[in-house]
């Protein structure tokens, strides 16, 4: 009788410490939190980027592979004007490739380079989809060349300024800027690494394009 007592003290002691070291140990456990990320791309689709498009957009889809299928896209093209022409989820290949075989077919008409007027475009949808409770970061895919009406180009002047602004409601805001020449990547790092930092800003030309998805996850927190 006793030694059954004992054994029994014995098992109900051991219960007991691993059920407390599993306690602790979940304690410990630090679960990361997701956040649904809204991802803004400007596409160049202007008559003098229809070279590198092609590859531009296997680029677009291959990212948009790795993202989680809660997360939300939106395509701007970019010409001679700025708009709209695909938003949905990452996961929608299908979808994703029909807008952008109807919408940046070649047009020689098409010279202009709207990126000041898309990139503000992008920064407003950035905005609404922060208030929907996104993580909101823009993609510039081309080779952000300045061509046709000066209005509708960057100001470097000024771009850094707003996208300050931004911050002030989306801190977290992240940017990539891809397929652009050496020399243009150049004067992004100079007037936008002071206002967004290395590890939310990230550049790529087409040489070394291929590292550029996975930088891009770590900057928006994946």
């Amino acid at each position: 009788m006793n030694k059954r007592l004992v054994t029994l003290g014995l098992l109900i002691l051991a219960v007991s410490l691993i059920g407390k070291l599993l306690f602790m140990a979940a304690k410990n456990i630090k679960v990361d939190d997701f956040h649904k990320a809204a991802v803004v791309f400007v596409m160049d689709s202007s008559a003098s980027n229809q070279d590198m498009l092609p590859d531009e957009i296997k680029f677009t889809k291959s990212l948009c592979s790795i993202l989680d299928p809660e997360d939300h896209i939106k395509i701007l093209k970019v010409s001679q004007d700025s708009y709209l022409i695909y938003e949905g989820a990452p996961s929608d290949s299908k979808g994703i490739t029909k807008a952008v075989e109807a919408f940046t077919k070649y047009d020689s008409k098409d010279y202009g380079t709207a990126y000041g007027e898309a990139i503000k475009k992008a920064l407003d949808h950035c905005l609404t989809m922060k208030k929907e409770g996104f993580i909101p970061s823009i993609v510039v895919i081309g080779d952000l060349e300045n061509e046709g009406n000066i209005s509708k180009q960057i100001d470097w002047n000024t771009l850094p300024e707003n996208i300050k602004n931004v911050q002030n409601y989306i801190p977290e805001l992240a940017m990539m800027f891809v397929y652009a020449k050496p020399d243009k990547l150049d004067l992004v790092k100079t007037k936008l690494n002071p206002i967004l930092g290395e590890k939310k800003l990230i550049v790529a030309n087409e040489a070394n394009v291929d590292k550029a998805g996975r930088r891009f996850l770590e900057a928006i927190g994946r």
